[in-house]
């Protein structure tokens, strides 16, 4: 019996140009991007699944080793998986790559070793035998490799019994020992070859401090859709170490009608006169050329992703460089200036090529300048490019600026920058005590997102507070936990001063802007005859839409409905600073203090997540 893996394209049908693998029972195999498979792909690791084969039962245990996920009816598997394959079934090293089907044979006629499995072990073992021979070697080589397949060829035709209680004929054993020990062979000259391959993996790291590494070239044109990315990549296209990143609207196209958003798909021309020349000598240099671009309308249904592909199609045959571009086709993580897009195109998209973000360049028109920055030119929509190159840490250039050599414009910063939080300040101030040593009311003050409620969770549910609040309560009301949703401020005065008549503190966690809102509490507090404190949370309006956004990032963002910016401008329309004439016995300022689950979460919110 013998077992052979028959490389595939990506519709199942049978892939001559690549190489069959041949596998023998109980003999671990590993393929990956080594000799054996002929597979030069740095997203595969040299032992990237291990296959055992089980003649007797026809299965085959597949085991994942390395770091991209092989694939299995469909199914992404993670390092350590393991699958039983079956006879005929499917499965790829990489999600639509390098597909393979299984074939268990029994012995053909005359033939006791598969045709195709034969030569395909004995020309990749005389391969890794001869690599490093000369050619008088290499010939002796074949020919000893030729005269050992001639005489396995002649035993079988001899040997040939009635399969055995493993599912092998004796003729099929004495075979397979043969095969197993030039199989042998083959690893000890692929140990030699693996070793001479990191050696000079380690070798190209020594001599000058900035090298540019070049991958693979794309051998074909291809589109990704990965939830709200999509991912184009042109016939050609070279990963590199050195990268030059643009947007694309504004950028390296205008409107041709002279309109701020296009008529149609066909409402387009380049930009700048200068582009088409300066991208050409870009890539003549060993850049990547790729573009990021965000395209909302997209996800939400304003503008078709076929018609937008149809377009880019055609922009990029008149710049008639290969190019990959990232299309971010709705809000969050992906969405610039957040590094969704990059962090994509660094992990998966550039062979595993570290991009070298001082040799590299990000050029867009989305820079935060003011009007005027040029005569008669309008304010910049957004400043979201500028933050997307300072977020990756690139040097950055509007389209004038680079392709043009105009002089550096002036620009505007967002007004809230979350790298200059002083995380050493104190969290109160004035000093205050937590909790009272008596019965008591306190009223937050603060935009939404601002940490009112994660600082209600961590400083006063352990001492009891209850929490109102017109979304949630979580109270402890006579050793009972209550989870409910009030939905009205007067179900929340109701609580207020239900639970003080019980004897117990109160907290309001709403963002009581005004005194009004205030002044219900107050009112609950004197006709309770206990002290009413005031915490405000020194919270911005940027600061706090950008709590939002990265809340929308992160696991704990589930459990929040998301705050539109409606909610944030109405807040601010209503705000009145609190007084303590309003009735307070203290108003304390609350400083932000932000606490995270792990470094990744940390690395999030030190970047600049808003686009203006």
């Amino acid at each position: 019996m013998s077992c052979q893996l028959h490389p595939c394209d990506s519709n199942g049908s049978d892939d001559s140009s690549r190489t069959v693998v041949t596998i023998l029972s109980k003999e671990p195999v590993h393929l990956g991007r080594n000799l054996l498979t002929g597979i030069t792909d740095k997203k595969l690791s040299r032992k990237h699944v291990e296959l055992v084969a089980d003649f007797k039962r026809k299965t085959l245990l597949l085991k994942q080793l390395g770091t991209h996920s092989a694939v299995v009816d469909g199914q992404s598997l993670q390092k350590e998986d393991t699958r039983n394959l079956q006879n005929e079934q499917q499965f790829c090293l990489l999600n639509g790559k390098y597909q393979y089907r299984i074939s268990f044979s029994l012995p053909d006629g005359d033939a006791a070793v598969d045709k195709a499995g034969e030569n395909s072990l004995l020309a990749k073992t005389e391969a890794h035998a001869t690599s490093s021979r000369t050619p008088a070697q290499k010939r002796t080589a074949s020919e000893m490799q030729e005269t050992e397949a001639s005489n396995i060829k002649e035993e079988s035709h001899k040997r040939m019994k009635t399969e055995g209680e493993n599912g092998m004929s004796d003729g099929d054993k004495s075979i397979e020992e043969k095969l197993r020990a030039l199989q042998e062979n083959a690893k000890v000259e692929m140990s030699k070859s693996s070793e001479k391959l990191k050696q000079a993996d380690r070798e190209s790291g020594k001599g000058k401090e900035k090298v540019v590494s070049k991958g693979g070239v794309s051998t074909a044109e291809t589109w990704e859709e990965h939830g709200k990315l999509v991912v184009y990549t042109a016939k050609g296209v070279t990963a590199s170490s050195k990268m030059a990143g643009f947007d694309l609207d504004g950028t390296i196209i205008t409107t041709s009608s002279g309109k701020v958003f296009p008529t149609d798909i066909n409402d387009w021309k380049i930009y700048l006169p200068e582009t088409v020349g300066k991208l050409k000598k870009l890539h003549e240099e060993g850049y990547k050329i790729i573009f990021f671009t965000n395209q909302l309308g997209i996800g939400k249904g304003k503008l078709k992703l076929e018609d937008f592909k149809k377009k880019l199609l055609r922009i990029l045959q008149r710049l008639g460089i290969p190019v990959q571009v990232f299309i971010a086709t709705g809000s969050g993580i992906y969405r610039k200036p957040c590094l969704g897009m990059w962090d994509f195109f660094q992990e998966k998209k550039n062979d595993d090529i570290l991009v070298d973000l001082s040799s590299s360049l990000y050029i867009g028109d989305a820079a935060g300048r003011p009007a005027d920055w040029m005569p008669k030119k309008k304010k910049d929509f957004s400043c979201s490019d500028r933050l997307f190159a300072m977020n990756v840490g690139i040097p950055f250039y509007t389209p004038e600026e680079f392709f043009q050599g105009k002089k550096k414009a002036k620009f505007q910063m967002p007004s809230f920058n979350p790298k200059q939080l002083d995380p050493k300040k104190p969290l109160f101030e004035p000093q205050t005590t937590i909790p009272s040593s008596s019965k008591e009311v306190i009223v937050l003050v603060g935009f939404p997102a601002s940490g009112k409620s994660s600082f209600v969770k961590r400083h006063l549910l352990p001492h009891k507070y209850v929490h109102v609040n017109r979304y949630l309560i979580f109270c402890f009301d006579l050793e009972i936990d209550k989870i409910d949703k009030i939905g009205s401020w007067q179900k929340c005065v109701a609580l207020c001063e239900s639970s003080l008549s019980k004897g117990l503190s109160v907290v309001v966690d709403n963002t009581n802007p005004d005194v009004e809102s205030r002044n219900r509490y107050v009112t609950c507090a004197k006709n309770a005859k206990v002290p009413c404190r005031c915490f405000i949370f020194d919270v911005t309006f940027d600061h706090a839409r950008h709590n939002e956004k990265f809340r929308t990032m992160t696991p704990d963002g589930k459990n929040h409905a998301p705050i539109a910016d409606m909610i944030f401008h109405s807040y601010k329309k209503k705000f009145t600073q609190p007084q303590l004439q309003e009735g307070f016995s203290e108003i304390i300022k609350v400083n932000f203090v932000p606490t995270f689950n792990n470094s990744k979460e940390e690395n999030l919110y030190k970047m600049f997540l808003l686009e203006k």
